[in-house]
């Protein structure tokens, strides 16, 4: 006696697809790609390039985003956009199950680690050029100044660094967190 759930389980498992080590090695291309980026990014800390320059707009949106909050916000508002915009991505598309598209957010967002850790290490040297000149002042300098933690620039710097690599390895341990 042949029932439709009887019918309906054979075609069921015809479509079942086996797992096969290519596809193990498929999910593994965007970590491929992402491991030399950021192993760059982290080896060239300080130096700028294209995606830096992204960055300082999304910097300069977010003190515009966050001018309403009073001065101290204003000015970390700069840095929290870096944070919050790859953030929001990558919480995008993890909630979309797709995991390729969290590690590119997320290697975005490593990178805006590296780049804010290189600007609240010079807070007391302030050596960076700012855009503006001579008429803006300094985030960082400010905010430790306001905080009276001028004097621990260069060790915030490196926690923050130290923060980009974590980002960086979760993005590139992806593969073992999300499944496809």
């Amino acid at each position: 006696m042949n029932t439709d759930f009887e019918t309906d389980n054979k075609i069921d498992f015809k479509k079942v697809k086996t797992h096969t080590k290519w596809d193990e090695f498929k999910r593994w291309v965007p970590s491929i790609i992402i491991t030399p980026i950021a192993i760059y990014w982290c080896l060239n800390w300080g130096n700028y390039g294209l995606m830096d320059n992204i960055d300082l707009v999304i910097h300069e949106a977010g003190h515009v985003f966050f001018s309403l909050f009073g001065k101290f916000i204003y000015t970390l508002g700069g840095t929290l956009m870096q944070i919050i915009l790859p953030l929001i991505i990558a919480g995008f598309f993890f909630r979309n199950s797709y995991r390729t598209g969290v590690q590119f957010a997320l290697l975005w967002l490593g990178q805006n680690f590296i780049n804010i850790s290189v600007y609240a290490s010079d807070a007391r040297a302030q050596k960076l050029p700012l855009l503006g000149g001579n008429k803006v002042y300094h985030d960082w300098h400010y905010m430790l100044g306001a905080l009276g933690l001028l004097n621990f620039d260069q060790a915030l710097g490196y926690i923050i660094f130290g923060i980009a690599i974590a980002v960086f390895l979760t993005a590139i341990f992806m593969p073992l967190i999300i499944r496809d």
